[in-house]
């Protein structure tokens, strides 16, 4: 196995690397430090992802002679709204940051988010790194330049398409990830099989034992084919016009689920959900066999992400959320349904009362 892959997301003159490899972390400055992307960086961080990393990436950084601080804010999705937003920035501008200067979006998806966000609208933008630390992070939301914060209405329904300059991944840091997050990183990863990759979903249901023992062996390949198939959609549609909507898959009724539980329910475990009820729905359109479904849900079970929607969730709120989805065109719903292992199809001719029946049976 190689220990290191250099993959590049080719957007012409904003194409940038993702660079994944064990032991990473310590040696980011030195490279940052040839890329001269920001004379100083804002390094964006949870208080407890800072308490995990912040220190060893400060210590890389000062070694290369990088200039860097340490700015964090509360853990959680509930973190991720305009206030903190404007308190970020406010920060930034209290240390003196300018347009010279870059962030570093150190954490899982809600520190990337935010400090995309938060790089797209400082001084009218200036540049960011990706370094991110959870799974889900790694194999999806640190590529593609979404960024975005939550809103009552809904999830993500604020944000900007910015990309990253780099992205740095250690497979490392996944080891102190609790088990919550690794599966429902694990769910992201099997949403890759679904749209795109026959192969790469025959190779999650051969090699489960040792991905969800984080074998370095299978996890570095894993995250590499996953970045590898999300650079490829980016490539041919940066701004969601329409190939990129296939990434969505499970995200429409997964986002709801999770707003509908207030968040208590971590995105990828929602989205788990959300990939079983779209399964579903194909069968129900008429899409998807029955035995492929079957071959959907039975993946998902084997890999312990719950398939069916918590009985205390309502239903209604549920439907509500779905409504105010930011993929909703003209008052239309579009879901993203499977057809067969590796292919999909975009739709809005899905029927209120299928939705309702996946819903009350999930």
């Amino acid at each position: 196995m190689k220990i290191e892959r250099t993959l590049v997301v080719g957007l012409a003159e904003r194409s940038y690397p993702i660079i994944i490899r064990p032991s990473l972390l310590s040696l980011i400055g030195a490279d940052l430090a040839t890329r001269k992307i920001g004379k100083r960086y804002g390094i964006i961080s949870d208080d407890h992802v800072a308490g995990l990393y912040g220190e060893t990436l400060l210590q890389s950084l000062a070694d290369a002679g990088v200039e860097a601080e340490l700015i964090t804010f509360p853990r959680g999705e509930a973190s991720k709204n305009l206030q903190t937003i404007a308190t970020l920035a406010s920060e930034l501008a209290g240390r003196g940051f300018d347009r010279g200067d870059a962030l570093i979006a150190l954490g899982g998806g809600v520190s990337g988010d935010m400090a995309g966000f938060l790089a797209s609208i400082y001084m009218r933008g200036i540049p960011f790194v990706q370094i991110p630390t959870t799974l889900l992070s790694q194999v999806d939301s640190s590529v593609g330049g979404k960024t975005g914060v939550d809103i009552p209405e809904g999830k993500n329904l604020v944000g900007t398409f910015y990309q990253p300059r780099a992205v740095y991944i250690d497979p490392d840091v996944l080891k102190t990830l609790p088990k919550e997050e690794v599966l429902g990183g694990l769910a992201e990863v099997i949403k890759y099989g679904v749209i795109w990759d026959t192969e790469f979903f025959n190779f999650l249901e051969q090699q489960r034992e040792d991905i969800l023992a984080l074998k370095g062996e299978v996890i570095l390949p894993l995250i590499a084919r996953c970045c590898e198939i999300k650079a490829q959609v980016v490539e041919q549609d940066e701004r969601e016009g329409g190939l990129r909507r296939i990434l969505n898959f499970g995200h429409t009724i997964g986002h709801a689920v999770e707003a509908a539980s207030d968040f208590s329910l971590i995105h990828g475990l929602a989205i788990g959900i959300g990939m079983r009820a779209a399964a579903d729905l194909a069968v129900l359109g008429g899409h998807l066999s029955k035995e492929e479904a079957a071959r959907i849900h039975r993946l998902l079970k084997e890999y312990g992400l719950p398939v069916t929607i918590p009985p205390a969730l309502d239903r209604a709120a549920i439907k509500q959320f779905l409504k105010a989805d930011k993929k909703t065109i003209g008052g239309k719903v579009f879901f993203v349904l499977p057809e067969s292992v590796g292919k999909v199809l975009i739709t809005d001719q899905v029927s209120s009362e299928d939705v309702d029946t996946v819903l009350q049976d999930g």
